[in-house]
């Protein structure tokens, strides 16, 4: 049978989710604890690769077995093998025809910002930091010249392995709690760096360094050293993936409540 599991994990203490001859990734995690819930060697299939420190929220797998277990005995037996900062949040069995990647109809993601004259401290590794004030309608204005198809080369990391650099931003959400800054990314999919690498533009124009014609001008360009540095991995989460609704995935998970 065919199993998807939603996943969520602090990456602070990973080398990213794909797994590495180290074994310190989450994929390395999961399919270890897996593993000794079915007490059979297990390979799974993530929706989205997130780089060292970057966090998920709901992280979709899925795996094939010959185990017949019930959805919450998936989630206790799995999660009594996981470390504290991974934990799987719900299970459901799929058709063999889904699949956690090519399955999905788009993808999101949240960054998320402190601005502060001085460095975070209990949020350290879980937020970025601008020590500068951000314009909101800079930001805004600015992030609206990124929606819709285009080629992100100049967003793209020297490593980055996807077949083509043409995405679609269907939309960027922009709000402020406080001293903290929301960003949300909606997209078909995303290339490596893309959505930090738009960071670092996007707050190069919230603190007037840069403008917005200058972040089309990048866009255009399709050359990434024309862009701002990659900024910080710690203040992003992939929100996850989405399906058709006839799946029925679930697509939000408790920690979802508790981003600002």
């Amino acid at each position: 049978m065919r199993v998807a599991l939603g996943v969520s994990y602090r990456g602070t203490a990973y080398q990213g989710w794909q797994s590495q001859p180290g074994g310190r990734t989450v994929q390395d995690q999961l399919e270890l604890a897996l593993a000794q819930f079915l007490d059979a060697p297990v390979r799974v299939m993530c929706a989205g690769r997130t780089d060292a420190g970057v966090h998920a929220l709901n992280q979709v797998v899925h795996l094939d077995c010959e185990a017949q277990r019930e959805p919450f005995s998936w989630l206790r037996g799995t999660n009594r093998f996981l470390p504290e900062d991974i934990a799987v949040q719900w299970c459901r069995p799929v058709e063999e025809h889904f699949h956690a990647r090519n399955s999905a109809r788009g993808r999101r993601y949240v960054y998320v910002l402190r601005e502060s004259p001085v460095r975070a401290s209990l949020e350290a590794g879980l937020v970025g930091w601008s020590f500068r004030p951000l314009d909101e309608a800079a930001l805004k204005a600015a992030s609206q010249r990124l929606i819709g198809e285009h080629d992100f080369t100049a967003f793209r990391s020297a490593e980055c392995q996807a077949a083509s650099p043409v995405k679609t931003i269907r939309e960027i959400r922009i709000g402020r709690r406080g001293s903290y800054w929301r960003f949300e990314f909606d997209a078909n999919a995303f290339l490596h760096h893309m959505v930090r690498n738009i960071m670092g533009c996007l707050v190069a124009v919230g603190t007037g360094s840069r403008d917005a014609d200058w972040l089309t001008a990048v866009l255009q360009s399709r050359d990434r050293s024309l862009a701002a540095p990659t900024f910080a991995p710690g203040g992003l989460y992939f929100v996850g993936p989405y399906y058709d609704a006839a799946l029925q995935l679930p697509e939000a998970t408790a920690a979802m409540d508790w981003l600002p």
